[in-house]
């Protein structure tokens, strides 16, 4: 029998995450079963089993798939030197996050694993990490930002970091439960924010 070649196995494994996004977009986590996903990503039951054995599996591996948009974007930030002010810092970031949004709603799903990850300990686990690592990005930009003078010297950078990260949050959560949120407007809250002091 032929070896599946890699780029298959990659093309199957997208379809079925595709398949799971319209399908937890549409109906909710819970709302959402393995039968449902399987049959939107029109597979058979062995060839969807193959690549997820669970619902966390395949909301985990969402999750992963859109963090590492965002990743990317924050390291693209953090490789420049000099790194931009804080609020481009901010607007780059969630234009990504706006990108995500508008191209297929997979941004939805945090909230839902935000929710799971309250009683889910696999998903806890694996948010603490995710999320974590995101943070930590936020904490390094407000050093840079602290070593250039953007922040006062006795500026705590890991909390200001995790503020940043709250804001993006945020503005999830706002376009997700409330959904009349423009970014342009959001982001020069952020600015007037940053320069209520000076």
């Amino acid at each position: 029998m032929p070896r599946v070649s890699e780029a298959h196995l990659a093309a199957r494994r997208q379809q079925i995450l595709d398949a799971a996004v319209r399908c937890f977009v549409r109906n909710g986590f819970h709302q959402t079963s393995m039968q449902d996903v399987i049959k939107e990503a029109d597979l058979s039951v062995g060839a969807f089993y193959r690549y997820f054995k669970s619902k966390n599996e395949l909301i985990m591996a969402i999750a992963s798939t859109k963090i590492a948009e965002v990743t990317g974007t924050l390291d693209r930030l953090l490789g420049l030197d000099p790194m931009p002010p804080l609020e481009v810092f901010l607007d780059e970031v969630i234009t990504q996050v706006e990108a995500t949004l508008s191209a297929d709603q997979a941004v939805r799903i945090a909230v839902q694993v935000w929710g799971e990850a309250t009683y889910d300990d696999q998903v806890a686990e694996v948010v603490r990490d995710v999320y974590g690592r995101i943070r930590d990005r936020m904490v390094r930009a407000a050093e840079r930002a602290k070593a250039t003078g953007q922040l006062p010297a006795d500026a705590d950078a890991f909390g200001v970091g995790s503020a940043i990260f709250g804001l993006i949050q945020g503005y999830i959560l706002q376009r997700v439960l409330i959904g009349n949120m423009d970014r342009r407007t959001y982001v020069d809250g952020i600015r007037a924010l940053l320069r209520a002091d000076r």
